[in-house]
C-alpha cells in the first residue's frame, strides 16, 4: 500500500485529511503531540490502515521512525494561532520554521521525495490586488505567523531544487467546519454561550475575509495533488466570495437563536482586530478552477454550517 505520514494529523484539518486518505486506500501514519490536536478526532480509525504516533516533529528520532517506508509527507504540524505571535515571538519560529526544517532534513536523510505543505493566505500580507493570485508579489506578511509560513515555503522550495524533491504548497483562506477549535466563528459561539445578551467583536466589524468549508478544503487538496506537475506547485484554496465580521456575528446569533447587542472594540491600525490581522483577504482560485475544481459552499454557508456543528 502507499504509506504516507501526516504531521499534525489529529488537528482540525489534519484529521479530515486522514479520513479522506484512508478512504482513498492509503496507509496513514499520524504524528501529533496533541498540543492542539485531539485523539478523539482520529480514534475511529482502528484498522491496519492507520497508525497513531504520539510525538513531536522536533524529535528527530521519532520523526525518522515515523517516516519509515513512507512515500509522501503531508506536513500540517504548526501552531495555528495567528494572534499568539504578538505575545510569544518564539512559538511560530519553533513550531513552524524549525519544525519544517526538521521535517525536510529528515526526509532528505530518508530519501523521501514528496511533501505536501499547508500554508496560508497571510503570506500575502495586506495585498493590494483582491482577489489575490498565486503570482502576486512582493509578499510582505504583517504577522509572525504569516512570516513563519512564508519562511517554510522558501525552505521547501530550496530543498526541492537542491535535493530533487517535489512539493505541493496550499495557501488557505480561513478554513472552518467540524472539529475546529479556534477562529472567529468558534470564538463567537463560546462568547454567546457565556453571555447571549452581548457579543464583543474585535476591531470595527468591517474586516472582510473569505471562509472555506472543510470538505471543500480537503477536496481541493486532493484535486490539486492529482493535477500537480511542477517540482514546486503553489495553489490558493478559498471560496469565491467573502464576508465581514459583523455578518458572521449575525449568522452565528441566528443559528443560536439569540439577539445580542454588539460591542466593537474599535481595533487598531484602522480597525484591525489585533496586530497582524489582515483586514481584507480574498484569494483568487482561478488556477484550480481552470483545472476543474470549485468550492461547493460560499462563505456565509460555511459559517452557518460551522456554527451548527460547534453547537
Amino acid at each position: 500500500m502507499n504509506t504516507v505520514l501526516v504531521t499534525g494529523g489529529a488537528g482540525f484539518i489534519g484529521s479530515h485529511l486522514i479520513d479522506r486518505l484512508i478512504s482513498n486506500g492509503y496507509f496513514v501514519r499520524c504524528l501529533d503531540n496533541f498540543s492542539s490536536g485531539k485523539k478523539e478526532y482520529v480514534s475511529h480509525h482502528k484498522n491496519k490502515d492507520f497508525k497513531l504516533i504520539e510525538g513531536d516533529v522536533l524529535d528527530e528520532k521519532t520523526l525518522r521512525s515515523s517516516m519509515d517506508d513512507c512515500k509522501t509527507v503531508f506536513h500540517l504540524s504548526a501552531n495555528p494561532d495567528v494572534r499568539l505571535g504578538e505575545k510569544d515571538t518564539k512559538v511560530h519560529f519553533q513550531q513552524n520554521i524549525q519544525a519544517t526544517y526538521t521535517v525536510l532534513e529528515t526526509m532528505r536523510q530518508c530519501e523521501i521525495k514528496n511533501i505536501v505543505f499547508t500554508s496560508t493566505s497571510t503570506v500575502y500580507g495586506d495585498a493590494k490586488e483582491l482577489p489575490t493570485p498565486e503570482d502576486y508579489g512582493p509578499l510582505v506578511p504583517i504577522s509572525l505567523y504569516g512570516a513563519s509560513k512564508l519562511a517554510c515555503e522558501a525552505l521547501i522550495s530550496s530543498y526541492c531544487h537542491t535535493f530533487g524533491m517535489k512539493s505541493v504548497i496550499y495557501r488557505f483562506a480561513n478554513v472552518v467546519g467540524s472539529r475546529s477549535t479556534h477562529g472567529v466563528t468558534y470564538d463567537f459561539v463560546q462568547k454567546l454561550k457565556k453571555n447571549p445578551q452581548e457579543l464583543e467583536i474585535l476591531g470595527d466589524g468591517r474586516q472582510m475575509k473569505s471562509y472555506l468549508y472543510i470538505t471543500d478544503c480537503i477536496e481541493a487538496m486532493m484535486f490539486g495533488l492529482s493535477k500537480s506537475t511542477k517540482n514546486v506547485e503553489i495553489f490558493n484554496i478559498g471560496s469565491e466570495d467573502w464576508i465581514d465580521v459583523r455578518e458572521i456575528a449575525d449568522v452565528v446569533s441566528q443559528v443560536m437563536g439569540v439577539h445580542p447587542s454588539y460591542h466593537f472594540t474599535g481595533g487598531i491600525d484602522g480597525g484591525r482586530g489585533w496586530k497582524g490581522d489582515v483586514k481584507a483577504m480574498r484569494l483568487s482560485i482561478d488556477l484550480l478552477k481552470k483545472m476543474g475544481w470549485r468550492p461547493r459552499y460560499a462563505s456565509r454557508e460555511a459559517i452557518k454550517l460551522t456554527a451548527q456543528e460547534i453547537l
